[in-house]
């Protein structure tokens, strides 16, 4: 099954409620926050799997206000391969695993 590459913009808002305690007088966009993102991506790309994280790296801090672009790209066993960039420059890549039926 061959799916297309799947693009996501997403504002942080810069009152985003995370920011009260991370970390004030230099608030950084949680690594949390950016994963979430990251799976409702792969949630609307493929509605009837549940998605988890299998690894994730993190390049560089996030401010508020930032324009975050994520790009999505299936793989043969079902994977799915993140790259999130800002300005350009890469903040974040990982991979996320379909969760196995119970």
């Amino acid at each position: 099954m061959s799916e297309q590459v799947y693009h996501h913009s997403w504002q942080v808002a810069v009152d985003h409620p995370v920011f009260a305690g991370h970390f004030p007088g230099r608030p950084i966009v949680p690594g949390v926050l950016i994963l979430d993102q990251a799976l409702l991506c792969a949630q609307h790309m493929q509605p009837a799997r549940r998605w988890q994280i299998a690894h994730s790296k993190f390049l560089r801090p996030v401010g508020p206000g930032a324009q975050l672009q994520f790009t999505l790209t299936p793989d043969a066993r079902g994977s799915i391969a993140f790259t999130v960039t800002a300005d350009g420059d890469s903040v974040a890549i990982g991979k996320l695993q379909a969760v196995a039926a119970p």
